[in-house]
């Protein structure tokens, strides 16, 4: 049986998120505090909606967002993954990570993201990994820089008709292990 796990990394597991994850991810989705890049919290609607365009991703693109467990435990603790960014018509191979607040502070954001930045390099083979960061979100842009990722400029995304203002931070191949 072919291994159900996309990345490993030394404490945690990621995999595809399934229509069976709907409870977890919404569980996630729903608080406005996790949520704080988005602006709001997700109804269940829009979280069936997220979970369904991951899922398209999977199909198109071959990744995105993955369901992230405990090894020890099997707890789920997030959703963390490479997937294609666009800036201003430009397509890069980015990462992002949502945490349940319980596992905040424990060190597994930074631990997914190098997995993710690794796995974009050695599997996706590309040159270089951004993400894309609200100024203000403090605990994101530590967890980037934490991953070896320096800011290397801004944009602002329009999201539901609201002007965001993004940092983007990057990591270049040459530089994954400086």
């Amino acid at each position: 049986m072919k291994n159900k796990y996309r990345i490993t990394s030394e404490r945690l597991n990621f995999r595809e998120i399934t229509e069976e994850d709907f409870h977890s991810v919404y569980n996630i989705l729903k608080d406005k505090e996790i949520m704080y890049a988005w602006g709001h919290g997700f109804s269940e609607d829009e979280t069936q909606e997220w979970i369904k365009k991951n899922r398209i991703r999977y199909k198109s693109e071959g990744y995105s967002y993955f369901f992230v467990t405990e090894k020890k435990t099997g707890n789920f603790i997030g959703l963390i993954g490479p997937l294609i960014e666009n800036i201003d018509g430009k397509k890069y191979i980015g990462v992002a990570y949502i945490l349940d607040k319980k596992y905040w502070g424990f060190g597994y954001a930074t631990e997914g993201v190098k997995a993710c930045i690794k796995y974009s390099f050695d599997i996706l083979k590309a040159n270089k990994v951004i993400a894309e960061i609200r100024p203000e979100n403090v605990n994101s842009y530590k967890v980037a820089e934490r991953a070896g990722m320096k800011v290397e400029g801004k944009f602002v995304k329009v999201y539901k008709g609201e002007n965001m203002l993004h940092l983007i931070y990057s990591i270049l191949k040459e530089n994954r292990n400086k």
